[in-house]
């Protein structure tokens, strides 16, 4: 429909021969004029044009219109012509009579007597609606034109029904609408908004309305109300306006469709994109009369498009989402579920079935869940969590036995930890309360997920709820779950530890041998014994075995221990399965506890890489306020040792989680934030950092210095200042500590702690610090030790004895050019004199740590012998060989064999040989 005021754009060829008829209705010849097309095209307002012509010209004009609601009333058209006067009456009684009988029609005598003194025009606007009788009466009146002054204007939305329905001996003018072309957009631009379109803002008008004159119209008067001009800047302003006017085109377009119509219309609103428009018809459902011309009564619509080969698709998503809000929801919701039986028995893609199921009543069929559950899956592997999360909480409303529920609840907690992680809490929560013996693995797991998001109030009460009525390993994992969530926190309110039993000292369970493994570690105790029970964590049933927190506590247990090289293949494990799982606050606490042993061992490349893995699975906004300093704190560490200022300036000034400073996690970020000042030489501010991590372990009573070694990082400080005596006590106080333990990274940086300090023998104390270190695992230890044995070195004039410690330096920290490291080994080879990549001959440091036959047979390694030569050789077997090698590498600190020979280069005649 054409707003008024505005010209028919684009009709001037059907005006010319609208206007034509009306005249030759004034010289008395009759006419026959169909018009046709797309809804919104103009046919009504060309009828209404002519008709206006009509009267100013001095003829009689009689209107009609037919619509959906009196398609079924008899000569409802022919009343709106002609009056309530005529004989509808006897004129029904005679229709009943035999086929192809005219009987007597309502006031069509009258009709053809009275034009013959004053000429008529009929216009009858939307044809395709009229009832059958006023079609029949409109046919006889076809038929009688010929030397009647009548003339037959007749509008309709598509092809006139049926293609016969007007014939006669009088020749039909029939007008098919076309859309507007880029010219008549462009003038209707220059018209409705006052001003020359451009060329772009033109041509997606063109384009976005697909030149239905309505919709044009419609738009451009939206836009013309802002007050802006049609220029191409206002492109994406245009495109909303047309969106809005498209669909209120569709809903004015629906209002006036029959019901089949309709019906088909929202069939290919749920699935048209899914099914052939065959299925969308069956899943529509419209009755036999309706099938003939369907398609084509659909088309033009202007809602609808030809496809792909046959099919049928609607115009835009603003149509679609128009025709869907206008159905009530218990049909829209009835219609999706058909839709989707539809589509499971057509084969049709799961995420394709899914779709339509998100928005379905419950289907109360298994395949339903089994599509919607696999649908899941695929978008977890996709990263999309957003869908994952729809498709499985809608498999929650189907038909499930307790099992079912308790597992798919579960599933759905751990994945909801980023868009709705109080919702998954409140879930783990549930399945941990449900009394249902057989659910006891579900509660497990959802214990075990839980806490490693970090454990909120709620879920820690329905921890312990659940304790009471947990028999044999369900009970004991719960207690170990329970009391690793309570290692790291520290909360003088909390009312629930008397009610959960301790930990005992040498359990047998796997979950609470990682839990207890994990405790003395912390408590520094027995290291013999913690590893024992870190290593038993690994082993048993998978009810209990399985559960991936304990082992994460066992892993970081014998990282402190010194077993690295066992932890990180257990962590990789850990890894893969959370990942498996989908368990992204999992992974993302495994990959941070990844990245702070590799820091520990020396690789700032990967502890980088780990850090920002574990960003990507669960990013620090949406960390649990227990785990998010511990979490921070390993990333300002690393962005430190990396050499990246800018990046540790940027973690330094996010803001501190206040609620986190009585945790463990807490006293990380406390140590973190004292080693960037101490970088930074700002040592004051260090020790209140320092003192402050360390209170808050002691109120934990955790005192094992492999942890934090924050009294020697302190006594550091202190002697900066000046402050000789306190720097001594603390570095006393942890060297005891450290022995207490026993590991030898404590042990070595507890030494490195007290040679830094010392006023005497600081260089023999340093060496004994470069011993202890050169076995243990921890590089980044080792690495500081060799720098600060070789400045005393150094100090003291003795360059001959730095060398071969600056050289293992460059050697160690060569893969790392950036870090912080390097960048010291740089400084103390210019020290030395040389350029700072040029590397140094002489003894390797460890060379003597190896037995006399490792280093045998590293040197024949290095010279480029292969492992079955050096076999025959030493007289030995091949995996002899091979075992040789690997302690040499570990001893050694290298990789491979590349750095080997490199080593054995410029150690040839210092100590290489092998006779």
């Amino acid at each position: 429909m054409h707003p008024p005021g505005l010209p028919l754009l684009g009709r001037e060829p059907e005006q010319e021969v609208l206007a034509e008829a009306v005249s030759g209705l004034t010289a008395r010849r009759p006419a026959l004029v169909t018009l046709s097309g797309t809804a919104g095209f103009g046919q009504n307002a060309l009828l209404r044009w002519a008709a206006g012509l009509a009267e100013d010209r001095g003829l009689r004009v009689l209107r009609a219109r037919g619509t959906p609601g009196e398609s079924d009333l008899p000569y409802a058209a022919v009343t709106q012509l002609l009056g309530p006067t005529a004989d509808i009456a006897s004129a029904n009684t005679a229709s009943e009579g035999p086929p192809g009988r005219d009987g007597p029609l309502p006031g069509l005598a009258e009709l053809l007597r009275t034009a013959w003194d004053r000429p008529t025009l009929l216009a009858v606007a939307d044809l395709q609606w009229l009832d059958p009788d006023s079609l029949h009466w409109l046919q006889a009146l076809v038929r009688r034109l010929p030397g009647a002054p009548i003339a037959v204007l007749a509008g309709a939305i598509g092809p006139v029904p049926p293609s016969d329905a007007l014939p006669g001996p009088v020749a039909v003018s029939r007008l098919v609408l076309p859309p507007l072309g880029p010219a008549q957009v462009a003038a209707a631009v220059t018209l409705v908004c006052g001003g020359q379109g451009q060329e772009r803002f033109t041509a997606v008008a063109a384009e976005a309305t697909r030149g239905n004159p309505a919709v044009l119209h419609d738009a451009l008067r939206r836009f013309a109300d802002t007050g802006h001009e049609p220029a191409d800047a206002r492109v994406p302003q245009l495109r909303a306006i047309v969106a809005a006017a498209t669909a209120d085109h569709a809903t004015r377009v629906l209002r006036g469709l029959p019901a089949p119509a309709v019906a088909v219309l929202r069939a290919l609103a749920v699935c048209g994109d899914l099914l052939d428009f065959p299925l969308v018809r069956t899943l529509a459902r419209p009755r036999p009369e309706y099938e003939a011309g369907l398609r084509e009564t659909l088309e033009a619509t202007g809602l609808t498009a030809p496809g792909p080969g046959a099919a049928l698709r609607l115009t835009g998503p603003e149509v679609r989402a128009r025709v869907l809000e206008e159905m009530p929801a218990d049909e829209r919701a009835d219609l999706y579920a058909r839709a989707a039986e539809l589509a499971h028995r057509a084969a049709a893609d799961d995420a394709d079935i899914a779709r339509l199921l998100l928005t379905a009543r419950p289907i109360g069929a298994p395949w339903a869940v089994h599509v919607l559950r696999r649908a899941a899956a695929d978008a977890l592997r996709a990263a999309d969590h957003v869908r994952a999360s729809a498709c499985l909480a809608r498999a929650l409303e189907e038909p499930l036995d307790r099992e079912q529920r308790a597992w798919l609840s579960l599933r759905l907690a751990a994945v909801e930890v980023l868009e709705a992680p109080e919702a998954g809490d409140r879930r783990f929560a549930a399945i941990l309360r449900s009394p249902d013996a057989d659910l006891a693995g579900a509660r497990l797991r959802a214990a075990d997920l839980a806490l490693a998001r970090g454990g909120s109030d709620v879920v820690r009460q329905a921890l312990t709820d659940a304790l009471p009525a947990a028999r044999g390993g369900e009970r004991s994992a719960l207690t170990a779950l329970f009391w690793l969530a309570e290692l790291g926190r520290h909360d003088d309110t909390d009312l629930l530890l008397h009610e959960v039993p301790p930990l005992p000292d040498h359990p047998t369970s796997p979950a609470q041998a990682g839990a207890r493994a994990w405790q003395l570690a912390l408590l520094g105790e027995d290291l013999l014994t913690t590893r024992a029970l870190a290593r038993r964590a690994f082993a048993g049933p998978a009810d209990e075995g399985g559960l991936l927190l304990p082992r994460l506590a066992a892993c970081r247990a014998l990282c402190l221990a010194d077993d690295m090289d066992e932890a990180g293949l257990r962590l990789d494990e850990l890894l893969t399965e959370a990942r498996r799982d989908h368990a992204r606050a999992a992974a993302s606490l495994v990959l941070t506890g990844r990245g702070d042993m590799n820091l520990r061992r020396g690789r700032p490349d990967l502890a980088e890489r780990d850090v920002a893995a574990a960003e990507r699975a669960l990013p620090h906004t949406h960390l649990h306020p227990l785990y998010a300093p511990y979490a921070r704190a390993v990333r300002i560490l690393v962005a430190l040792e990396s050499g990246d200022r800018k990046q540790t300036a940027a973690l330094m000034a996010l803001p501190d989680p206040d609620a986190s400073w009585n945790t463990m996690a807490g006293a990380h970020l406390l140590f973190a934030r004292a080693l960037v000042d101490i970088a930074d030489g700002k040592p004051v501010e260090a020790i209140d950092l320092l003192l402050a991590a360390g209170r808050r372990l002691l109120r934990l009573q955790y005192v094992n210095p492999a942890l934090l070694p924050w009294r020697s990082m302190a006594a550091r400080a202190c002697h900066a200042l000046g402050h000789d005596q306190e720097a001594h006590r603390l570095s006393r106080e942890e060297l005891a500590l450290a022995r207490r333990w026993g590991a030898p990274s404590a042990v070595g940086w507890a030494e490195l702690g007290i040679g830094r300090v010392a006023r005497e023998g600081r260089a023999a104390r340093l060496r004994e610090a470069v011993r202890t270190l050169r076995a243990a695992s921890d590089n980044m230890a080792y690495i500081g030790a060799l720098m600060e044995l070789a400045t005393a070195e150094l100090d003291a004039g003795r360059r001959r004895a730095a060398e071969p410690l600056i050289a293992e330096v460059s050697r160690l920290t060569s893969a790392h050019p950036g870090s912080r490291p390097a960048a010291r080994a740089r400084a103390l080879a210019q020290r030395l004199g040389r350029p700072p990549t040029a590397a140094v001959r002489g003894l390797h440091p460890a060379w003597a740590a190896l037995s006399d036959v490792e280093r045998r047979t590293a040197t024949l390694a290095g010279l480029g012998h292969g492992n079955r030569d050096i076999a025959d050789m030493l007289s030995v077997t091949t995996r002899t060989v091979e075992l040789r090698l690997s302690g040499a590498y570990k001893k050694l600190r290298i990789s491979g064999r590349a750095e080997l020979r490199e080593m054995v280069r410029l150690m040839e005649g210092y100590d290489t040989d092998v006779a």
